[in-house]
């Protein structure tokens, strides 16, 4: 299995790199999307988080806050690390999940014994693309490096564009202050530590056809295979 592990900095383009991935027909696993699940209404991790901000995080009708609780977060390295160990967990399980389904589904698992763990939920729910016995799939995670997950993935991908760009495209995306959008590139990794970490860069400072191009290029490379317990992730 082919695993690659597409990340880069905020407002780079993953998400539109995951698009031309999907449309070769190969599957996204969407970090992102998975960490939003984790806040869902009845989760238990949404509840703690409640319980530590209270109101300071709630709309006037009870919602969720996402906004406000960025501002916290972003704010403050300490609370930061506090969510993160909230949230990676259950992400690192649906991950789990995603690539042991696909794995059972192709029966290529380079002669080891997968085994549905309790509670498993394969290549089902928030954050998964569908595709059947892929020897290619996608890992889109923003925090790879920061949280340490390198060795989840037999390659990793790195997206990039100019710093001018990466700030333009958030401020379109999000009803961010320009402070906000300093203190969301400023949580990452340097955008040129992880292009220097990469087995593939992506340069989305230009147009769709060029990264399209790029995108092919990259899937043509030859690259060995891993079975995701050889890829490290059973190591949580």
């Amino acid at each position: 299995m082919r695993i690659i592990g597409l990340t880069g900095g905020v407002g780079t383009g993953k998400s539109t790199v995951a698009r031309i991935l999907e449309q070769h027909g190969i599957p996204v696993a969407d970090a992102d999307q998975m960490a939003r699940q984790a806040l869902a209404v009845g989760s238990p991790i949404r509840e703690r988080v409640l319980e530590r901000y209270g109101k300071a995080i709630q709309t006037p009708s009870g919602d969720l806050d996402r906004r406000r609780l960025g501002q916290i977060v972003f704010a403050d390295a300490a609370e930061r690390a506090w969510l993160e160990a909230q949230i990676h967990p259950f992400v690192k399980a649906q991950l789990q999940d995603f690539l042991f389904g696909l794995a059972e589904q192709s029966s290529e698992a380079h002669g080891v014994l997968l085994e549905e763990g309790p509670g498993s939920q394969k290549n089902s729910g928030p954050g998964f693309s569908s595709a059947q016995g892929s020897q290619t799939v996608c890992l889109m995670i923003p925090l790879l490096f920061e949280a340490h997950m390198e060795n989840w993935a037999s390659e990793i991908w790195v997206v990039t564009c100019t710093p001018e760009q990466q700030r333009q495209r958030l401020a379109r995306r999000d009803p961010l202050t320009p402070e906000e959008i300093e203190a969301r590139i400023a949580s990452q990794w340097p955008l040129a530590e992880k292009v220097r970490r990469a087995d593939v860069v992506l340069d989305n400072s230009g147009s769709l056809a060029e990264l399209e191009a790029q995108v092919k290029q990259a899937l043509a490379l030859e690259r060995p295979f891993a079975s995701p317990r050889q890829a490290g992730y059973s190591d949580g």
